[in-house]
């Protein structure tokens, strides 16, 4: 992978990020207006009809990208993300956009945690130490035991839980399927499934909000856009450090459009969460290149 390459891929990354920031700044705002499976429900639509979009632009058409040898596998990790993404928004308007991704970005470690028992990777002796140390700044976020500790934290904990276990699914269903399969069915997937729910919420929106709706489906589509480029350019290990950038824009969102605070709790915590993460990615990355060597 040439350095101009990774260049490029590190930019569609820090661009993903961004984007993404943006959409769950709408997703906050459209949560708190309307109902949160009608807003989720909404956005999944466009973004089935971009996967299928996508899947038709490729070799062999939707016909390829549907075919799986493990679709009981394929429809579960749909249901977990769609499951995530409703939990993450309400935690957006119950919590705010600040502390709900200081504690999401946890999910790295807890994806390490769990790789050995469930998919039988090896976690080493350093990789144990990151992630003890990258929980002890949840906890710092958290504040159990303190008499201003919010219950409502629980709920990003629970978001960053199912986007641990949607990782691990992935990577699980990688062994036997490509990328676009899994991506094909992950939209088709989470589409159906909230529209068997989101239907039973429709509220009418007003004409303002059905213009936030429509940049809410365009961000959704245009960062995953921007993911696939960024994985077709550069090595994912050297791309993932920046994802952490998502609580840099969604924090300065936070601020200066809807008057969030960063307390020092959750600025000590994040930063301990975020340093253990990118070590656990360090560490991840020498195993990889020991191997390749």
């Amino acid at each position: 992978m040439s350095t101009t390459n990774t260049r490029l891929g590190i930019l569609l990354m820090i661009g993903a990020t961004f984007v993404f920031a943006m959409q769950d700044g709408i997703s906050r705002h459209l949560a708190g207006e309307y109902n949160v499976f009608m807003v989720v429900m909404i956005r999944y639509w466009f973004f089935a009809g971009f996967v299928i979009a996508v899947a038709g632009r490729k070799a062999g058409g939707v016909r390829a990208a549907a075919a799986t040898r493990q679709p009981v596998l394929q429809i579960v990790r749909g249901l977990v993300l769609i499951a995530e993404i409703c939990v993450m928004v309400a935690a957006f308007v119950v919590l705010g956009l600040i502390e709900s991704h200081a504690i999401f970005t946890s999910y790295p470690l807890i994806i390490a945690a769990l790789s050995g028992p469930i998919l039988g990777e090896r976690v080493g002796r350093w990789r144990w130490v990151a992630i003890v140390v990258g929980f002890a700044g949840i906890l710092i976020i958290l504040r159990p035991g303190v008499t201003v500790f919010s219950p409502a934290a629980l709920i990003p904990l629970t978001s960053a839980l199912l986007f641990a276990f949607y990782g691990l699914l992935t990577r699980y269903a990688a062994r036997r399927d490509t990328a676009a399969t899994s991506f094909f069915w992950t939209g088709t997937v989470g589409a159906v499934a909230i529209t068997l729910v989101g239907v039973w919420f429709w509220e009418p929106m007003t004409g303002p909000d059905w213009g936030w709706m429509a940049l809410l489906c365009v961000t959704g589509a245009l960062g995953h856009w921007f993911l696939i480029k960024c994985y077709e350019v550069a090595e994912a290990s050297a791309v993932q450090p920046f994802a952490y950038l998502q609580l840099v824009f969604a924090s300065l969102i936070a601020i200066t459009v809807f008057g969030e605070r960063i307390e020092p709790n959750v600025a000590i915590g994040a930063g301990i969460v975020i340093a253990a993460g990118l070590f656990t990615i360090y560490r991840e990355r020498s195993a990889q290149r020991r191997l390749s060597s």
